[in-house]
């Protein structure tokens, strides 16, 4: 079911994981932004849209996370559109002659049959350096964040004073830093993401997460500082203290204390290898999530 969250902009979030499509409406049709996850769940949007009298002109993946680039025949043959190295990392990825075995090798387990995989991350590059999504709609600024995942971008509607934060700025998952260069200081590139995002917080009145809650203005800024203190944390080696986190998380969400110690361990084999930050594998949110209720 779609619920509005400003003018022209609604939501339609998954039972698993909490995940959030987003609809900005247009004068011809909408841009649909990370649907997901389930066969039933995008038919249900696709049939929501079709009740309002809307149809998909433009789609946009915000990184290349499994659960960020799916989409449906019943959506239509729009361009779907991610940033240049978001475009390369699916392109790579769907090179492999095995790629959809792959792919639903790291599905969760509650949904690996229900999630349809055939159009899964044909996603259209956006030129290097563009500064919006090109489309008739109000104008959707594209912030580049060096955090997360490579190609990893947020939307700004600006008219409409909301801000599509992809996978940050979540009230159910911790921050989940990018370590999957050999060259990266992951820790730095998500502070830097976060001063991104906080320079446009006298501009937003509502914020949209990858997962969970919807957040108001006040909810922003209290997010920002929260995946601030989690990341300070994780450089000074400790397990951070976080409300996300153990007896605190969410219920049914406790598993983002094992995504904190990993992480942690994780950096720490890194720092290990002087001069190669980036030597271990990524610590990603979504797989570590699958068979957790």
């Amino acid at each position: 079911m779609l619920s509005q969250v400003a003018a022209g902009v609604l939501t339609h979030q998954s039972e698993l994981l909490e995940n959030n499509a987003v609809v900005v409406q247009g004068p011809s049709g909408v841009l649909l932004v990370d649907p997901g996850l389930t066969e039933s769940e995008l038919t249900c949007l696709a049939g929501d849209l079709r009740e309002l009298g809307q149809t998909v002109v433009a789609g946009f993946a915000t990184h290349p996370d499994w659960d960020h680039v799916l989409w449906h025949p019943e959506l239509g043959n729009a361009p779907r559109y991610g940033t240049t190295r978001c475009a390369a990392v699916m392109r790579e990825f769907r090179s492999d002659p095995d790629w959809k075995a792959r792919a639903a090798e790291g599905l969760p387990p509650e949904i690996a049959e229900e999630t349809p995989l055939d159009l899964f991350g044909l996603i259209t590059a956006l030129p290097a350096g563009t500064v919006e999504i090109p489309w008739a709609g109000p104008r959707v600024q594209v912030v580049e964040l060096p955090a997360h995942a490579p190609g990893h971008a947020a939307l700004f509607i600006e008219e409409r004073r909301v801000l599509v934060a992809g996978d940050m700025l979540s009230d159910v998952l911790v921050p989940n830093l990018d370590v999957l260069n050999d060259t990266n200081d992951p820790i730095e590139e998500y502070l830097v993401g976060l001063r991104r995002l906080e320079g446009l917080t006298d501009r937003v009145d509502v914020v949209v997460p990858g997962h969970g809650s919807v957040g108001d203005a006040d909810e922003l800024r209290a997010r920002i500082e929260l995946d601030r203190a989690y990341v300070l944390a994780l450089r000074e080696g400790r397990v951070p203290s976080d409300l996300r986190v153990g007896e605190t998380a969410k219920p049914g969400w406790e598993w983002t204390s094992d995504i904190s110690a990993e992480q942690v361990q994780r950096l720490s084999e890194r720092s290990r290898h002087a001069g190669t930050p980036g030597a271990e594998a990524s610590v990603d949110i979504e797989a570590d999530a699958s068979g957790q209720d």
